[in-house]
């Protein structure tokens, strides 16, 4: 069988399997120039005498690259023989990369995009098909498996994300693609910035699959794309469970912008739908869905797990806090921008003298631990079980140093003795404590247990003030943010 009936038959089969297109279908097709493209040109035109298309080109002119109005040419040669509209759409990519902050790779993919969708809504068209192959999808699980990500990152690039958008060539292989285009005496542009390792990308397509494929087994892209079908199949089914665990747990009462969520019911879930759970909260209200990270997602996990009401601060000016048998997540319209997870953990004045402030925040290596008196900070990753504020009880301890090599535990009773603290005192002190074992008696000392050190990553501070807005006012000194 000849390469070219070959790799239509696959093709077909790949666009029937997901049901990519149908009889009167209105086509986009994003061609560059390069052998990805080409090919799709060529395999969508031979399709569309078995199934009638209405098919149109869009090529993006980059503005990067000396040759790229000799791509863009070579394209148009190609519709005009086809007898298929072109579509030139030009950007100066290198500039809004500059004016957004982001790199060329990815102003270039928006830009691209864009153009599709522009091109699609002016000409009334329904389907936009893009080129990538099984090396592109390979190349995009260990990108993002590098740099970390969740099921769906993992599962690389899909068939047909969205009912519009559809990938014909992701079962193909470069080298099928090549020979289909030879085979015929179909030529290509060839784009200089592939060959080079600028790109994290193409550190990856030039040196580690190919390695893989060469040293550690021969059908590695094969598959890791069976992999990425059966992690497309996994995310889906996580989809349709996440949608039935936020009908349990979301309050359909609450009114105002701000979304509640049951404690109990959450905390009913599997962990792992908890955290997917948060994750997805959070993604529908930050802008653009960035700078949301695992650490923020357990941050706020732990406002259900540890109990307490407290609030904390996430970035993009979201808030979250637990009230009761309720956690709330809201966005804070005046809120401080950070990209810190800060949180704040209170009790009334009226009930403890003064308002202990709780929050918490990376360590970094630089910071200096406050010697404040009623400001300390402690090891957040010790502390495994819930603090309490509250008086002191009978077999309360302290942990204490006595020199280099020597910690003992010392009870309360004890301690305040040696401190010679009025005995009518005792009783009124409000303490820190995980069980039985006092973390920190305000005015005095923290257990040796939970201090700050070498090894710390995350910083507990708590404050003792009686004044919460002058605390607020100070925050950004207090904080060490």
């Amino acid at each position: 069988m000849k390469m070219q009936e070959t790799v239509e038959k696959k093709v077909f089969s790949y666009i029937r399997k997901h049901h990519m297109l149908s009889s009167g279908d209105r086509v986009i097709i994003g061609v560059s120039g390069g052998a990805d493209s080409v090919c799709l040109l060529f395999v969508l035109a031979r399709w569309a005498r078995i199934c009638p298309l209405e098919l149109a080109v869009v090529h993006v002119n980059h503005g990067i690259r000396r040759e790229a109005a000799e791509d863009a040419r070579y394209v148009q040669g190609l519709c005009e023989q086809l007898g298929i509209p072109f579509y030139l759409i030009e950007a100066d990519v290198r500039a809004l990369a500059r004016k957004q902050k982001l790199s060329e790779e990815e102003v270039g993919r928006q830009v691209r995009y864009e153009a599709f969708r522009q091109v699609m809504e002016e000409q009334s068209m329904n389907r936009i098909a893009v080129a990538h192959n099984a090396q592109d999808r390979s190349e995009t699980m260990l990108f993002h498996l590098f740099r970390g990500t969740g099921l769906r990152g993992l599962a690389g690039i899909r068939p047909m994300p969205t009912p519009e958008l559809i990938r014909p060539l992701l079962c193909l292989k470069r080298r099928e693609i090549e020979g289909y285009l030879q085979e015929q005496g179909i030529s290509w542009c060839q784009d200089a910035t592939n060959a080079t390792d600028d790109y994290t990308r193409n550190r990856i397509r030039h040196h580690i699959l190919p390695y893989a494929e060469q040293e550690i087994c021969a059908g590695a892209v094969e598959h890791m794309n069976h992999t990425a079908d059966l992690l497309e199949e996994l995310e889906d089914y996580v989809q349709r469970q996440l949608q039935q665990a936020r009908c349990r747990c979301e309050d359909r009462d609450m009114r105002g912008d701000a979304l509640g969520i049951q404690v109990a019911p959450f905390l009913q879930e599997d962990v792992f739908l908890q955290k997917q759970l948060v994750h997805t909260w959070l993604k529908e209200r930050a802008p653009g869905q960035k700078d949301i990270s695992r650490i923020h997602v357990e941050a706020v996990c732990e406002l259900f797990w540890r109990g307490g009401n407290r609030r904390i601060e996430l970035p993009h000016s979201l808030r979250a806090g637990r009230l009761y048998d309720r956690v709330l997540l809201w966005r804070d319209a005046d809120g401080a921008e950070s990209q810190e997870v800060r949180e704040y953990w209170s009790l009334p004045e009226e009930e403890v003298g003064g308002e202990f402030v709780f929050q918490v925040f990376p360590y970094k290596k630089d910071m200096k631990v406050p010697e404040n008196q009623y400001t300390k900070w402690f090891d957040y990753d010790k502390i495994n079980e819930s603090m309490k504020i509250r008086t002191r009880q009978t077999g309360d301890y302290l942990t204490i140093r006595l020199d280099e090599h020597r910690v003992v535990h010392k009870s309360l009773k004890d301690y305040m003795v040696t401190e010679k603290i009025p005995a009518y005192e005792r009783d009124r002190i409000r303490l820190l404590a995980v069980g039985s074992h006092v973390v920190w008696l305000p005015g005095y000392r923290i257990s040796e247990e939970f201090k700050v050190n070498k090894n710390t990553k995350q910083i507990l501070q708590v404050q003792l003030v009686r004044d919460l807005d002058r605390l607020e006012e100070k925050d950004g000194e207090a904080s060490c943010c």
